[in-house]
């Protein structure tokens, strides 16, 4: 496992992922995902849908999850900076409603792996950025569900740029609270 460091998290199965990055004057190299490393890690999930958005400074996306085809995650920032969240909705859990965020940058590299049975979402905190990530599980528009993202239960501590208005989707406008779920 020589190609990434893992940092686990408060919250079980949550992990951060640091590839090692090779520069010289001609720029960088990485593997952003060796099957192998990952396995070593604890992290043996197939992918099976790569995914790319790009967004402006103050757009919040989520808190999403897949109802009955639950995804495993490994999201990174590839342009820009987000804050990026995963809230814990395993039944049984210990840490069933918890949160934990991590800043994603085109800078730090840093992957971000959340497993099935979480929400998921982020925020840009750059002028602009682009978000990848790969999913175990194909996308399901009719089985998606959501949290509302400023749920006072659940209590994400959002890092919202001074003088900056949220830029939201009318969907995420409307999500209930952990409550409800």
């Amino acid at each position: 496992m020589g190609q990434i460091t893992v940092e686990t998290c408060e919250i079980e199965g949550l992990k951060v992922i640091t590839p090692k990055v090779f520069g010289d004057a001609r720029g960088y190299f990485m593997e952003t995902y060796n099957k192998n490393d990952f396995v070593e890690a604890g992290i043996d999930v197939e992918f099976v849908q790569d995914n790319q958005s790009a967004s402006s400074k103050g757009v919040l996306r989520g808190l999403h999850f897949q109802k009955t085809h639950p995804q495993d995650k490994l999201v990174r920032c590839i342009n820009g900076e987000v804050f990026d969240v995963a809230v814990d909705l395993r039944k049984g859990s210990k840490t069933f409603g918890k949160w934990h965020g991590v800043l994603l940058s085109a800078e730090n590299k840093k992957q971000f792996f959340i497993p099935k049975g979480f929400a998921h979402g982020f925020l840009v905190i750059s002028d602009y950025a682009e978000f990848a990530y790969k999913c175990s599980d194909f996308y399901h528009p009719e089985d998606e569900g959501g949290l509302l993202w400023n749920d006072p239960d659940i209590g994400v501590d959002w890092p919202i740029p001074e003088g900056v208005t949220l830029n939201l989707s009318d969907r995420d406008t409307k999500w209930g609270g952990i409550k409800e779920f």
